[in-house]
């Protein structure tokens, strides 16, 4: 029993004096918070959909408030409303930001892009561009198995059933850039909504001659040049067969959309065209024939032989 007793006061003796040296030790190391930070999260989605650059929402908050401004900080899923919000709990000036929206660039859809093998396999994304091109001829197009999907936290991008294409969803989506990431094929990219949500890209990461690309898909970009020569913004470059409209230049004119030989440049949510006008030229022209076959009926009615 009293080799009991001493292991007993012997272990609890150790206890205490371990306990008292963490205490003091802790104390001494202790970081103590801004409580702004708390403040700052509070008026955050709570999203933590990593969209800023951060881990999560707490780790955005702690950036703002250790930042002398908040130039290069932004939420995507808050916008402009919540930065605002927090440059005013801060007592810094906001950043505006145009609004983004996630855009696929891929129309390759069955009837566009006809399948060449059928995949039998995971149904991830990753896993099938790691070990083969695709299902069509065209190795850069859309896989359609899902992993954007599947990263969105904001239930903002869906697969179509009829076209096999990831679609987005203009009223859910927040630019946080995480089907962006997702993606193996790059043909996901974050652009500028546009006025009135109006849009033109091109909806084709085909980096192959004309040729090859046009085989592949129909819709395919075949590098022709005929967009960058008529967009009178400077807006359209063409690298690798491949035409970009930056969306910082785009004016948002059309003429791009008309002369695409292949209808690889997509324009959203603008209202129908007008029809062109026929030019005066051709009406003259149609008028004047109009009016020589009237003459040349005339004269042959009038140059019948007479009755001897």
């Amino acid at each position: 029993m009293e080799i009991v007793l001493y292991t007993l006061i012997s272990l609890s003796s150790l206890g205490i004096i371990l306990a008292v040296i963490l205490f003091f030790v802790a104390q001494q190391f202790k970081v103590v918070e801004d409580p702004r930070i708390d403040e700052v999260e509070a008026l955050l989605p709570g999203a933590n959909c990593g969209g800023c650059g951060y881990p999560g929402c707490r780790g955005f908050a702690d950036a703002c408030v250790k930042a002398d401004s908040l130039d290069g900080l932004f939420c995507p899923a808050g916008g402009n409303e919540t930065m605002n919000a927090v440059a005013k709990a801060l007592g810094m000036a906001a950043v505006e930001k145009e609004p983004q929206i996630a855009v696929v660039r891929c129309a390759g859809a069955p009837e566009q892009r006809a399948k060449t093998s059928i995949y039998d396999g995971p149904q991830s994304c990753a896993i099938a561009a790691a070990l083969y091109g695709g299902d069509t001829d065209c190795p850069y197009g859309c896989l359609g198995l899902g992993d954007c999907v599947e990263a969105c936290t904001f239930d903002a991008i869906y697969i179509d059933e009829n076209t096999g294409l990831p679609v987005v969803s203009e009223e859910k989506c927040t630019a946080c850039g995480a089907c962006v990431t997702a993606c193996p094929k790059d043909i996901i990219e974050l652009r500028n909504k546009g006025k009135k949500s109006r849009r033109i890209y091109v909806s084709c990461v085909n980096k192959d001659k004309g040729g090859p690309a046009k085989k592949a898909c129909n819709v395919a970009c075949i590098g022709c040049g005929k967009c960058v020569k008529e967009c009178p913004f400077d807006a359209i470059t063409l690298e690798n067969f491949l035409a970009y409209i930056d969306y910082e230049k785009c004016k948002l004119c059309r003429k791009c959309v008309e002369v695409c030989p292949t209808g690889a440049i997509i324009e959203l949510n603008f209202p129908p065209r007008k029809p062109k006008p026929e030019k005066k030229e051709e009406n003259a022209d149609n008028e004047k024939a109009e009016n020589n076959a009237a003459a040349d009926t005339v004269i042959e009615n009038t140059s019948e032989p007479k009755n001897e």
